[in-house]
């Protein structure tokens, strides 16, 4: 005589609804905490591009001052043509997140403000850096973040 047996049941390959529910929710904490940290490195590294060419400006106005004894040079901002020139390439320059400038208004024979504004298009609107001729740094950020008077602040907070 046979004895009927049952039929083992069919094992399952793959995942439950809620492990795959763990997995998506780890996945969008760690998405929360990394996107935000990753736009403000962006930011931190255009503010960074930023000041390094207002200190290239910086350098070239000081050069000319040494040789020449006054910043103004007719109605340049107190420079040769080269560091104008520079100026021009910086703002002719797509990638370029700041506009630079040196604005008439201050410039004198012995002074003169650096100026560099952010571009709205590359997500710089409402930012504001300048040197002066002491070295004097200021900054402006939208909503008072990057906001220093002292120093090129690098931070929200403001720090430098």
């Amino acid at each position: 005589m046979r004895i009927a047996r049952f039929a083992e049941p069919p094992s399952i390959a793959g995942f439950t609804l809620i492990e795959l529910m763990i997995v998506v929710a780890v996945i969008a904490i760690l998405a929360a905490i990394a996107i935000p940290n990753y736009s403000d490195y962006v930011t931190r590294s255009k503010i960074t591009d930023a000041t390094t060419k207002l200190g290239d400006l910086r350098t070239q106005m000081e050069k000319y001052f040494m040789d020449n004894r006054t910043y103004l040079n007719g109605a340049n901002c107190g420079v040769d043509k080269a560091p104008l020139d520079i100026i021009t390439n910086y703002n002719k320059d797509p990638a370029s997140n700041f506009s630079f400038s040196c604005p008439a208004a201050t410039a004198t024979a012995t002074k003169y403000v650096l100026r560099a504004d952010g571009v709205a298009a590359r997500g710089m609107s409402g930012f504001t850096y300048t040197v002066n001729e002491v070295n004097a740094k200021t900054s402006a950020g939208p909503g008072g973040k990057y906001t220093n008077g002292a120093c090129w602040a690098i931070r929200k907070d403001g720090s430098c």
